[in-house]
């Protein structure tokens, strides 16, 4: 299927930041190549080395959809953070070193279908030789870019994925347990930063989303697709397809925080 290419809508300035620092925060000594290798290499990177975590959100620090917050908070602080702030230092990262970049808007469908036309995730497509989706804050999901042309099933490092489409509504979808279950819906319309505020203010302030009620932390292991997950008294790792836990005390959670994940409470 043909789709329009998009570069980089320039509706919002692009951050500065310190690329080498970015880099270097995410395991990378030098910027990989303009493809879709080098892209490759850079999401695997960014899910190692940074945590897809709610840290700030449960304790009520409160977290922006700004970029130059969040490239702070990553490469500073040597934080993690949610997909607004994970995609939209990603985003920011890979139109700095050249990529042609769109940033999405998607509505999450984990838990069933909704008819709600409002975003509660950002992505991020790349447009290389094929249009690509790309994303570092969705957790347990795809770690290479998958081909927005091809429906698949395409192979996104830890399984099968593909997209159904109906209309302009696109839904990335991924093969568990023998059955295709939707992980997201979206179009292919950019969006502002600013545009996923009221998804990032509800989500951070409502009682009823896991993010508000548990603290969790998860990352990659060596570029995946192994993977370590914190989530609440558990500490759960997956290796060679296998998941093992073990309990963890009030009194463990924060060296454990620190152990497998580089950061405090």
């Amino acid at each position: 299927m043909a789709l329009r290419r998009v570069l980089l809508a320039p509706r919002y300035d692009l951050p500065t930041m310190d690329v080498a620092a970015y880099l270097a925060r995410i395991g990378l000594d030098a910027a990989p190549s303009l493809d879709v290798a080098g892209l490759e290499t850079l999401q695997r990177a960014h899910l190692t080395q940074v945590p897809f975590e709610n840290l700030d959100v449960y304790h009520r620090r409160g977290v922006s959809t700004d970029p130059v917050r969040s490239i702070a908070k990553i490469v500073e602080r040597g934080r993690g953070g949610w997909c607004f702030e994970l995609n939209g230092g990603f985003a920011s990262l890979l139109a700095a070193l050249g990529f042609a970049v769109t940033r999405l808007g998607a509505t999450v469908l984990l838990n069933g279908p909704t008819s709600d036309p409002e975003p509660s995730h950002a992505t991020i497509r790349v447009d290389l030789d094929h249009p690509y989706l790309v994303d570092v804050g969705f957790g347990d999901s795809f770690i290479r870019p998958l081909r927005l042309d091809d429906d698949g099933p395409q192979n996104g490092g830890t399984g099968q994925f593909s997209f159904s489409r109906d209309d302009d509504q696109i839904t990335l979808r991924h093969l568990a347990d023998d059955r295709w279950m939707d992980q997201y819906r979206f179009t292919l319309d950019p969006v502002t930063p600013a545009d996923l505020d009221p998804a990032n203010e509800f989500l951070q302030t409502s009682p009823t989303t896991h993010f508000t009620t548990k603290p969790f932390a998860t990352r990659l292991i060596d570029g995946g697709p192994d993977r370590v997950t914190l989530v609440h008294d558990r500490l759960k790792m997956r290796s060679d397809g296998v998941w093992a836990e073990w309990p963890v005390t009030p009194d463990e959670w924060p060296a454990v925080l620190t152990e497998w994940f580089g950061l405090t409470p």
